[in-house]
């Protein structure tokens, strides 16, 4: 008694430790965890938004490049430049100007483009309120006049904005006219409405003069209050929330582009981590706890047991005489066990066997029509034969007795093919020829795809093809196949199996198709698996494609499966082609394989 309460208050100590340490631990860890957790995630949405940045800096700075470079190719053109010279009753060139306008805007997208004369006035243009507001013009005709590229960000307000560009008009180093090219930012904006992401540019001065946010546009940036820990808290009633601002640099013009970003998927990695590892920290406590429980569980029944052995040596002489008849009673016990194994494995042989006949006397009936059709012609051939024998007609007597060979010669074909399928292979791997391995599995398999009602097709191109393989085994593998077509297309009237191969890189390549309803796709990676059928009960317990996949890879080969777009299924098989591969054990596989057909 005293010893238990020793080793309990020992144990006592050890969990107190032991708590204190999993406190620590567990603190470092789910800290740890959610730190690595948030750092993931904020990586992850300022990698996304900055792909968002480069693609949106790359369109932005696109569209204005290709405007920027319009204004001084227009005005190097000499018909512009004709443009600023009077007709002959000295008038401005209006109609002209106005034609020319409204076909460089519809040409290049533009939202307008303008002529003006070096003192302001206006020659022609397309289509724009700018021009007629004349907003912004005196400082590009003044950049302009002074031979640079003019340059200005114009607004009327929040839903009418433009980006203009200005090049002067010269005329025998005289500078004669402006042209203006305005910049539409509709397509751009539009193009950012489909980002879920609020994107918007401010310039220089802070005024955000483009944006997917319609409230934005015009605003400074300084009426977004910024909040803490680099986030931007935004005014805009539908997205009012913390964001992950991320901007971009134009050099060109001086703006910066904006993307924010959701910070939720942070919080939520935040809360998903901590809570896993704060539960792996339980689990781990509560199994530290269990072992220790179980050391002291363990540590108090070894002081009990040895106090009950020290016991039971005083109790052994009088165990003695019952244990030797409980020992008596156990060797009986084991042999009545033994019997009863061996009684179960003659149990298991017996229905192996019975599974063996089954699929004997499956295969039976599928073909005793073939066998009945010419029993039956022989019967009415010899029948024939004696009454022609009996008016003296030798020459149509001799004609079937030849018939009658023809067909004794089909039902030993059959035959031999029949039990030198039953029979059990050899294991001696060479070249064989495919389309007669082909034709001897279909002498099997045809006549359930007769009684089924199903049509086999064989390429002709299997004719010169050899494979590396057993030649029983192989044509196991093509009744397989086929049995499987065949059942899956019990319901259709117009089914049909095509058998078909080619040559690729060194390998034989055979397909065997069907017309029927296909494997679902969630079943594609699971019909090689031992034991795994769609079938009814009774129907198949789902080791044909196993027993066809191990027969393959013995042979060096694959097979794959997949569903043909117009429905149905493929199965392609990839075999070595024995014209180029290692033709090795020729004459110990596939021709004694063929000598113990003939055998048969």
């Amino acid at each position: 008694m005293q010893s238990r309460v020793r080793i309990e208050s020992r144990f006592r100590k050890a969990r107190s430790l032991l708590f204190i340490v999993w406190v620590v631990a567990s603190a470092l860890i789910v800290g740890l965890t959610v730190k690595l957790a948030a750092d993931r995630a904020e990586t992850a949405i300022r990698q996304e938004a900055g792909e968002t940045l480069a693609v949106q800096r790359e369109t932005l700075t696109g569209v204005l490049d290709k405007y920027r470079l319009m204004a001084p190719l227009l005005a190097r053109q000499s018909s512009v430049a004709s443009l600023f010279v009077l007709d002959a009753q000295d008038n401005p060139q209006e109609l002209a100007a106005r034609r020319m306008a409204h076909w460089l805007t519809g040409m290049s997208a533009a939202l307008d483009v303008a002529f003006f004369f070096p003192d302001g006035r206006l020659l022609g243009h397309a289509r724009s309120d700018f021009v007629a507001q004349r907003t912004g013009l005196s400082g590009l005709i003044t950049e302009a006049a002074q031979g640079r590229l003019g340059r200005a960000m114009l607004w009327l307000d929040p839903q009418r904005r433009s980006y203009a560009f200005s090049s002067g008009v010269r005329r025998n180093n005289k500078l004669v006219g402006i042209v203006v090219v305005y910049v539409d930012f509709f397509r751009v904006e539009t193009a950012w409405a489909l980002s879920n992401k609020p994107i918007f540019v401010t310039d220089a001065q802070g005024t955000v003069v483009l944006a997917n946010v319609d409230d934005w546009r015009l605003q400074q940036v300084d009426a977004l209050r910024a909040g803490s820990g680099g986030y931007l808290r935004l005014n805009a009633d539908r997205q009012r929330g913390d964001k992950i601002d991320l901007t971009r640099h134009l050099p060109v013009l001086g703006w910066q582009l904006h993307v924010l970003a959701d910070p939720r998927p942070i919080t939520v990695a935040r809360v998903a981590f901590g809570a896993i590892a704060t539960l792996a920290c339980l689990l781990f406590g509560l199994v530290a706890l269990i072992l220790l429980r179980r050391g002291e569980d363990a540590m108090i029944r070894h002081r009990a047991d040895r106090a009950t052995a020290l016991r039971l040596e005083r109790k052994v002489r009088d165990r003695t005489r019952e244990l030797s008849r409980s020992n008596t009673s156990l060797s009986h016990e084991v042999e009545v066990r033994r019997r009863a194994e061996e009684r179960l494995r003659a149990a298991q042989s017996e229905l192996v066997q019975s599974a063996k006949l089954a699929a004997l006397g499956q295969m039976s009936a599928a073909i005793s029509h073939e066998f009945n059709q010419p029993l039956a012609a022989i019967r009415s051939y010899s029948e024939t034969g004696q009454r022609f024998l009996d008016l003296g007609k030798a020459g149509p007597a001799r004609d079937n007795l030849g018939r009658i060979n023809a067909l004794v010669d089909r039902m030993a074909e059959l035959s031999r093919t029949l039990l030198s399928f039953a029979r059990k292979p050899g294991q001696t791997i060479g070249p064989v020829p495919l389309r007669p391995v082909i034709e001897e599995a279909l002498l099997l398999a045809r006549p359930r795809a007769r009684a089924a009602g199903v049509d086999i097709f064989v390429d002709e191109k299997l004719t010169d093809l050899h494979v590396c393989g057993g030649r029983v085994r192989l044509g196991q593998v093509f009744v397989n196949l086929v049995n499987n077509a065949v059942d899956a297309m019990a319901t259709r009237e117009d089914g049909w199996v095509r058998i078909s191969a080619r040559r690729r890189d060194g390998r034989v390549e055979v397909t065997v198709s069907d017309n029927g309803p296909g494997i679902v796709s969630a079943d594609l990676q699971r019909v090689f698996d031992p034991f795994y059928t769609t079938k009814g009960p009774g129907e198949g317990i789902g080791i044909g494609l196993s027993i066809v996949d191990n027969i393959l890879r013995d042979f060096g080969g694959t097979i794959t499966v997949h569903n043909r777009d117009e429905g149905g299924a493929i199965f392609t098989i990839d075999l070595i082609d024995a014209a180029t591969g290692d033709g090795t054990g020729k004459d110990a596989g596939g021709d004694a394989e063929a000598r113990e057909k003939v055998l048969v």
